[in-house]
């Protein structure tokens, strides 16, 4: 089996696969501060009380966009499979080439999400990853990771929204009914949740003129499942798509990976 690990700003995911079957993922709270051991502990726990013997897990491999937490995801893939884990970044085989001016400057979770876009989808295609930030990322026909956007997310937008005002309180993200608030609270909500979804349309927009061919869009991230369906463009939702971009990049390295 293969432990594919995307470590995120709010949550770590983590995805079982069994050749390309995914049989089993979890969330957890990205916490810099815990020890490899104290995820150790979680992880063992997860997956014991899925049904799957942690001794037939072989491979590993991290994606992480938070520098702290990733010894952490090494130890422990040493610790308790045995395995020294494969690190997405500078010198590992991707498959994508990548057209960034410094490509060390991409996160890996949108090089993997990319890479696992094409594969599905073909090119070009934007990707579109709704978490703490939303990042779209082009890919043109051919494979080639081109470059994107980067935006806050709509959480961290309402977050702002309440820590730099005086009076305005913190809200819950939802549609509201309305786009004119009747109350201060829905009118926060209709400003932050239709001035985000123009926000998307409109980078989606700009960047398919740029890339000059209609691409496929493709929607990820932990509020894709209630912002994607805004999208006016076709799209398709993959709720694992990092992880499969993991396990793809697994496959394109695992003959070069090292013993542990």
């Amino acid at each position: 089996m293969l432990l594919a690990m995307d470590i995120g700003n709010t949550t770590v995911a983590l995805g079982v696969f069994e050749g390309k079957r995914l049989l089993k993922d979890w969330r957890i709270r990205s916490v810099r501060e815990k020890t490899a051991d104290e995820y150790g502990i979680t992880l063992l726990e997860l997956l014991r009380t899925s049904g799957l013997d942690p001794s037939a897990v072989k491979g590993t491999i991290i994606s992480s966009v938070v520098p702290p937490l990733t010894p952490a995801f090494q130890a422990l893939s040493q610790d308790l499979f045995g395995v020294k884990a494969l690190v997405v970044g500078p010198g590992l085989r991707t498959g994508m080439p990548i057209l960034y001016e410094n490509p060390s400057e991409v996160g890996a979770d949108r090089v993997v999400a990319s890479v696992g876009a094409f594969e599905k989808y073909g090119g070009p295609c934007i990707v579109v990853d709704f978490g703490t930030a939303t990042t779209f990322d082009a890919v043109t026909a051919k494979g080639e990771y081109l470059g994107g956007a980067i935006a806050p997310g709509i959480q961290i937008s309402a977050e702002a929204l309440y820590l730099r005002t005086a009076k305005l309180p913190r809200i819950e993200v939802v549609k509201p009914k309305k786009s004119i608030g009747k109350t201060t609270v829905a009118s926060m909500q209709s400003g932050i949740y239709f001035g985000y979804i123009g926000l998307v349309n409109n980078i989606i927009a700009e960047i398919s003129k740029e890339i000059g061919a209609e691409p496929k869009i493709v929607v990820t991230g932990g509020f894709a499942s209630q912002l994607g369906q805004e999208i006016k463009a076709p799209h398709h939702y993959e709720p694992h798509l990092v992880l499969e971009g993991l396990r793809i990049v697994f496959e394109r390295n695992k003959e070069e990976r090292p013993a542990a």
